[in-house]
């Protein structure tokens, strides 16, 4: 067993314990020596002295980019259930998980909380988790009928089709998004905000203060 001691932050001590390809290993983590900062050492002494893990690294072609190269770490140690390309491809898919997370804070407007108590803030958070799993199932259901893939369902056509059926309505077709695997869009707004100032001060006072002609700020 080859010991490889890491001292470059952020990387483990490991043992080498077998190559499964070029680019495909399993090894052991040891133990960090010593205790990190962040970590007290009751937390510490809960860590296992080692963990077997499985170090692949592969590359990303994309039109127009440099080739990006990905070192992936999964506890899924059979490489022949497991080939590389399958993991690949399942590290790509969990990125879907941003546009759902949008899904909800965009189309369904949890960005803001609109309740200022605790529970209000969990009874908010339960509701919305019940509409969007009422969401899910009815893409489920027309991604069965319309054979296709459920992230291909329109899932702001499945919101306004769920808001608005009657009891026992038969499920309409939705619309089905194209596939664009490699799509991309720059992280900016379309409009300008509007300048005004950021409200700072309770809505109360700020209309005590226009309606005795003061300057707001």
């Amino acid at each position: 067993m080859k010991i490889c001691d890491r001292t470059h932050k952020g990387q483990p001590r490991s043992a080498w314990l077998q190559q499964l390809g070029e680019h495909d290993q399993r090894v052991h983590w040891l133990q960090p020596l010593p205790c990190p900062q962040w970590m007290d050492k009751e937390q510490f002494g809960h860590l296992p002295e080692r963990l077997e893990v499985r170090e692949l690294q592969y590359r990303v072609h994309r039109k127009g980019f440099r080739v990006t190269k990905i070192t992936l770490v999964t506890t899924l140690l059979d490489a022949t259930l497991y080939p590389v390309e399958a993991l690949a491809q399942l590290y790509y898919a969990r990125w879907g998980i941003e546009t759902n997370f949008a899904h909800v804070k965009t189309t369904m407007g949890l960005d803001v909380l609109q309740c200022k108590t605790v529970d209000g803030v969990l009874k908010e958070l339960i509701v919305f988790a019940l509409i969007d799993n009422l969401i899910r199932l009815v893409m489920i259901q027309a991604a069965r009928r319309q054979q296709v893939t459920i992230d291909r369902i329109s899932f702001i056509d499945a919101a306004r089709w769920l808001a608005t059926a009657r009891d026992n309505a038969p499920l309409s077709l939705l619309v089905v998004n194209p596939h664009r695997p490699s799509r991309y869009e720059p992280r900016v707004r379309k409009r300008r905000p509007k300048q005004y100032p950021l409200m700072q001060t309770p809505r109360k006072e700020l209309r005590k203060l226009l309606a005795n002609n003061t300057d707001v700020d």
